[in-house]
């Protein structure tokens, strides 16, 4: 069984997911970490981003995802790919087809063996389009900018609110208008507006609305 979930950054779908496919005994599969993988190859090895380093890298790499930890070329990176400029290098990485294409090659093997919670920009859309649950997960772009300013102070990262609110609108144009796999709203899709929901009240939810279509 596949449970696909798509919505903006700083939704909360990550954390949605990985806690559901606990609850559920599914294998979790974070897109968004697939693409920070990548992204943090080019980071750690100090590689220019461009269109020919990118498709001469994709070639020599390798990601799986493994109880809930991203591996890049057998190694795991969970603890080195969260912070704010792994981020933007992976949102400015994923613009291209290639990589994209790359992604969704591995996301959909990976699929083929297991009951997954999986969540991205466009898996309901385009990776996942025949998936047994699709959910839209979403929050207003205050409360997704707070949550994130959270995270990272918690992590020691300083910045301002003002920085992160300017991100978040930045990067849900990116992720809406750009001209591959553009992050949309599924036709049958179910949209869960996490902004006023307790993580506990939007997991008791979903798992409501699947076990009730079981």
């Amino acid at each position: 069984m596949i449970i696909a979930m798509d919505g903006p950054s700083g939704a909360g779908k990550s954390t949605v997911a990985k806690l559901l496919s606990k609850k559920l005994k599914f294998e979790y599969i974070d897109t968004g970490a697939m693409y920070r993988a990548f992204a943090y190859k080019f980071y750690k090895n100090n590689i220019e981003i461009t269109e020919d380093n990118i498709n001469k890298i994709l070639l020599e790499t390798t990601i799986d995802y493994n109880n809930s930890n991203v591996y890049l070329d057998e190694e795991n990176v969970e603890g080195y790919i969260r912070n704010e400029h792994i981020s933007k290098l992976a949102s400015e990485i994923s613009k291209l087809q290639v990589v994209r294409e790359k992604m969704v090659s591995l996301q959909r093997e990976i699929a083929s063996t297991k009951n997954i919670v999986i969540d991205g920009r466009d898996i309901t859309t385009v990776v996942f389009p025949n998936a047994e649950f699709k959910f839209y997960i979403t929050a207003s772009a205050q409360t997704r900018a707070k949550r994130r300013y959270d995270e990272l102070l918690n992590k020691g990262e300083k910045v301002t609110l003002e920085e992160i609110i300017e991100d978040i609108n930045k990067r849900d144009f990116n992720d809406t208008t750009r001209k591959n796999s553009p992050l949309k709203i599924a036709d049958d899709a179910i949209v869960i507006d996490t902004s006023e929901l307790s993580i506990d009240e939007v997991i008791n939810k979903l798992v409501n609305i699947i076990k009730g279509e079981i």
